[in-house]
């Protein structure tokens, strides 16, 4: 099946070093990353709370990096945190290159949920080391499904669960990871309230990880194979992004919020527009922003495909890092702040000869948007949204308005939109009718400090149900089964305050529109059950039958009487005992020992069928379904049943039917492949623009790779599934022009050419044998450097190392 060993290889350190090191569980980074952590369950147990960070080493690092190489030069922000994190900065002898140069990082920390941990620690098991190099987490968040509510859920979660729960408590114990129960809260909320620290690098097997930047954190989502890595305490390789600069002026209107911000610039950028690139915001408006919005902004920044979004250091963080118990990283900050944890004078003083590209953005002209359906990047302003619906033919009216989310989950948005409906239950009204009102608390600490200052009571006034503090109907976990537009996949609007708004992602309906807004605009809609509802134009009827506007809303950035613990039974379990079993049944159908993938065979790939040539948008939820799969993610056989199942076969215009190039039948894509793979008969995927957007879901590299596929061949990469279908073995390619994907056809049979002399910058030779006879010529791109090309021989980047201890 698959690797389960480690994934990278250093520049500085030596093969023999590095094996030796895994072999006796030498902890790397254990003294390097933040360590002085008195709440910690031992000396090197599990963290409750960061410590504060080795400033001082970080400007040591970064000092070199300038004596070295960048001389005179002035560094962004993003670079700045980046080579302060450089492996062996006294070993450069070039300036990196921006879009070309790889960097060996030493990240800070790894946080991982229970959708994705599972795959990744069944890699680091192998690793052989007793503990984690770097101080880590695990997040239970993603199985709870929304159905009866918040308690109820998470009991229900319990049995339909219990299984990957046990596993992952048991691998935080026996690795010294810290443990957060279901129910505790969204990884990234956590993250925010107890890990995260300016200037430090952290790594998270999900998307949304750059969460974290809203509190001056470089937070990149990656794959499982990248976090090991990381927890393996090998450096972890990044290709040196972009830096796109997005300036802020003015201050937001009274209806603006955060959200605003980055959904109209997902609207200017579309989904692919940040690839490659790091945001880095900057200007005057920065300092109206709260902490926890800035971290809605860089959240969402995973929707135009940036490698992360950062803020500089600032009051608010200082504010927010106070308020939640951290006052000792706040005053590290301070001291670090003029030096490191800003951008150089001249770098402020001229950004446009820094940034690779500048985006100004006026908050003052800013309006409310909803953002979608079906697309992140989909931006119509307020103003125009009524428009939009009639021209669109969109479903008007409400059926389900949801506030929460990892983007948009704290105190300060849920204040707000709660201010809004204190004025609705003043006058009589509850949420509209045939519209439902669901209100997800993004942690404990979150809940109990609602709960406690009547935010809560002010949502159930109007007719909100409270979902448990997890991802729920934002990922998929939404039971939707008794309503009648999901029953007859009827055509309706909902309105969220979520980040992504994919076809059927959030219900499991393909006729569902989710509209991205704010939670204020949520609110707006629960109550007049309409999208577009225009607060400062149109009016409500209250109980007395007389009409009436809404007043703007307000809310406290924090809360004036401090956060609240909430119930004992969800802090963090923090037990560290290398001596603890994990428990794999043989017979389980949620887990599954892995196996090594073949290596490369040491020829080209010849007459190789296509499985699926996929039409237009294959984000990760296409290509590995989430939802009922989400529980199978440690069972990569079983898992492997959702491969390719949403994507849109070329061919017919429809999902999961493609015909078997062998016997002519058709059938699901899963089952083809498993025909395939039987007959030993390797076999490509044919893309389209930005394949793999969307969530740092491994499994969607796992399991075409599991079910014989060697390539995939499209007109452009999401970054993070290139890299994991890298890490895997397989051949991410690009066609050198993206016409030429016009010219493939499903029935063709392909061969890629060149791979025995494959290396950095030479593009591979797609030869197409038509039915007719005729054969066609392409090149084909791809992004490999010499120690990834070496993965691809080896059959996955833990193979290698795996063959390396051998020897």
């Amino acid at each position: 099946m698959t690797r389960n060993r480690v994934s990278s290889i250093t520049n500085g350190t030596t093969i023999q070093a590095l094996l030796r090191s895994l072999a006796t569980g030498t902890s790397y980074l254990r003294s390097y990353a933040t360590t002085t952590n008195t709440a910690s369950a031992g000396p090197n147990g599990p963290q409750a709370k960061t410590s504060v960070p080795q400033y001082a080493l970080f400007e040591q690092k970064l000092a070199t990096a300038r004596s070295t190489i960048f001389k005179d030069r002035q560094l962004t922000l993003a670079e700045k945190i980046l080579f302060a994190h450089l492996d062996k900065p006294e070993n450069l002898t070039d300036v990196p290159v921006r879009g070309e140069t790889y960097l060996k990082l030493r990240p800070d920390r790894v946080a991982m949920q229970d959708a994705s941990a599972p795959l990744a620690l069944l890699q680091f098991m192998l690793a052989n080391m007793p503990q984690t190099a770097v101080p880590a987490s695990i997040h239970c968040d993603h199985l709870i499904e929304a159905w009866e509510g918040a308690d109820s859920d998470v009991k229900a979660s319990w049995e339909t669960s219990r299984e990957t729960y046990e596993f992952l408590r048991a691998a935080a114990a026996k690795y010294g990871i810290a443990f957060w129960k279901p129910g505790s809260g969204i990884i990234h909320q956590i993250v925010l309230e107890n890990y995260a620290a300016p200037g430090t690098l952290m790594v998270g097997t999900d998307s949304h990880t750059p969460n974290a930047g809203g509190l001056g954190m470089l937070a990149i989502g990656v794959g499982g194979a990248d976090a090991v890595d990381a927890m393996a305490g090998i450096p972890w390789e990044l290709k040196s992004p972009r830096i796109l600069g997005v300036k802020l002026v003015g201050q937001l209107g009274a209806w603006c919020s955060p959200k605003d911000v980055i959904l109209h610039l997902t609207g200017l950028l579309t989904v692919k527009g940040g690839t490659g690139s790091i945001v880095e915001y900057f200007g005057e408006g920065v300092n109206s922003l709260s902490c926890t919005g800035m971290a809605t902004i860089c959240n969402m920044g995973a929707e135009i495909g940036a490698t992360t979004s950062v803020f500089p250091y600032g009051p608010a963080m200082r504010r927010y890092l106070k308020a939640t118990d951290r006052v000792k990283v706040s005053e590290g900050a301070d001291w670090a702040q003029g030096s490191y944890l800003c951008a150089d004078p001249d770098v402020i003083a001229h950004p446009e000869k820094y940034y690779d590209q500048i985006i100004e953005i006026d908050l003052s002209k800013l309006e409310p948007s909803f953002n979608g359906p079906f697309t992140p990047d989909l931006s119509t302003p307020l103003s125009q949204m009524k428009g939009a619906v009639k021209k669109n033919q969109w479903p008007e009216n409400v059926s389900a308005a949801l506030i929460g989310s990892c983007t948009n989950s704290s105190y300060q948005d849920l204040s707000r939109a709660a201010s809004i409906a204190r004025q609705a239950a003043a006058k009589g009204l509850t949420v509209a009718e045939g519209t439902r009102f669901l209100v997800t608390p993004g942690s404990e600490q979150i809940r109990a400090t609602m709960e406690r200052d009547g935010l809560m009571a002010a949502f159930e006034s109007i007719g909100a149900k409270k979902l448990a503090n997890a991802c729920g109907p934002c990922i998929g976990q939404w039971n939707r089964s008794n309503e009648e537009v999901v029953k007859d996949k009827k055509p309706n609007s909902i309105v969220s305050s979520f980040n992504r708004n994919f076809r059927a992602r959030n219900d499991g309906n393909p006729n569902t529109l989710n509209f991205l807004s704010s939670p204020e605009m949520v609110m707006l809609s629960a109550l007049s059950g309409k999208v577009g509802f225009d607060p400062e134009s149109d009016t409500l009827i209250g109980k007395d039958g007389k009409e009436f506007k809404l007043e703007p809303p307000t809310g406290d950035e924090l809360p004036s009487k401090g956060y609240e613990a909430g119930r004992e039974e969800y802090k963090p379990l923090l037990k560290y005992d290398p001596e603890t079993p994990i428990p794999i049944a043989p017979t389980s159908k949620f887990f599954q020992v892995m196996e090594p993938f073949p290596a490369w065979p040491g020829k080209d790939y010849e007459g190789l069928p296509i499985l699926i040539k996929a039409h237009g948008k294959c984000t990760t939820d296409h290509i590995s379904a989430a939802g009922k799969w989400l529980r199978y993610r440690g069972h990569l056989d079983i898992l492997s049943n959702n491969t390719l199942i949403g994507a849109i076969n070329a061919e017919n215009g429809e999902a999961n039917n493609i015909c078997n190039q062998i016997t002519g039948e058709w059938g699901p894509v899963p089952d083809v492949a498993r025909y395939y793979k039987a007959n030993r008969l390797p076999w490509v995927v044919i893309g389209d623009e930005n394949y793999g957007e969307g969530s740092a879901r491994e499994s969607a590299s796992l399991s075409p790779r599991y079910l014989g596929g060697v390539a995939v061949i499209v007109k452009s990469f999401a970054r993070i599934h290139e890299t994991n279908l890298k890490k895997q073995g397989m051949l991410p390619l690009t066609f050198s022009d993206p016409k030429d994907y016009d010219l493939v056809d499903p029935s063709d049979k392909v061969s890629i050419l060149g791979l025995s002399s494959i290396a950095p910058g030479v593009p591979l030779t797609l030869k197409l044998e038509k039915k007719s006879g005729e054969v066609v010529e392409l090149k084909v791109n791809h992004t490999f450097n010499d120690n990834q090309i070496g993965w691809f021989k080896a059959g996955s980047a833990l193979n290698e190392i795996a063959e390396m201890r051998r020897q």
